[in-house]
């Protein structure tokens, strides 16, 4: 098997954490070896969210590049909590878009063997680091779905009246079984 690296695009408090700890579940019950690469923008020594700068957003957006570099060099399945475009997306909603971004952008979403946008379903709750603004959530989802048609991304788009069958779907749209194959312990002849 190839090696897989699935991303979940969104902006903040879309579920896309918990989406990538039940992914990830049901791809090592699948019996791949599988990480996380985690969102390394709770990491930032810099300022995030509203109060961001271009210094911190291209700390988070090659940290990210790093972080799933490291985590795919030793396993079969990255699961990624954010991609390279919705990093990029807080750093364009700050100061633009830059050209020297847009390169490195556009050419690490080709690493990707599968890209989810997860919809928005409810204002983000604060959790320590997020914010919570609906608005700044809003904002930030309209330019991740610019910058999706800006680069012409091909992206599968979950569906927000289908929460529950999201990992199905995703696991569907890979080409992966969505449950391990079973041993039939019966089904072995009888000696005698």
């Amino acid at each position: 098997m190839q090696r897989l690296k699935v991303a979940f695009i969104g902006t903040h408090g879309v579920g896309k954490t918990t989406l990538c700890f039940d992914l990830a579940s049901r791809l090592k019950r699948l019996d791949l070896s599988v990480d996380i690469v985690k969102e390394v923008a709770r990491a930032c020594p810099l300022p995030i969210n509203e109060d961001t700068t271009l210094e911190a957003q291209a700390w988070i957006l090659h940290s990210q590049i790093a972080a799933e570099l490291a985590t795919a060099a030793q396993y079969e399945a990255v699961v990624c909590d954010r991609s390279v475009l919705d990093n990029y997306a807080y750093l364009v909603y700050r100061v633009g878009r830059r050209a020297e971004y847009d390169a490195l952008v556009h050419e690490w979403l080709g690493t990707y063997t599968g890209l989810f946008k997860v919809p928005v379903l409810q204002a983000p709750t604060f959790d320590g680091k997020r914010a919570v603004s609906p608005t700044f959530q809003q904002e930030i989802d309209g330019v991740i779905d610019d910058l999706l048609e800006a680069f012409d991304v091909r992206v599968h788009r979950l569906r927000a009246d289908d929460r529950a069958g999201w990992v199905d779907d995703v696991l569907r749209t890979m080409d992966l079984p969505a449950a391990p194959p079973q041993i039939d312990l019966f089904a072995a002849k009888a000696d005698g």
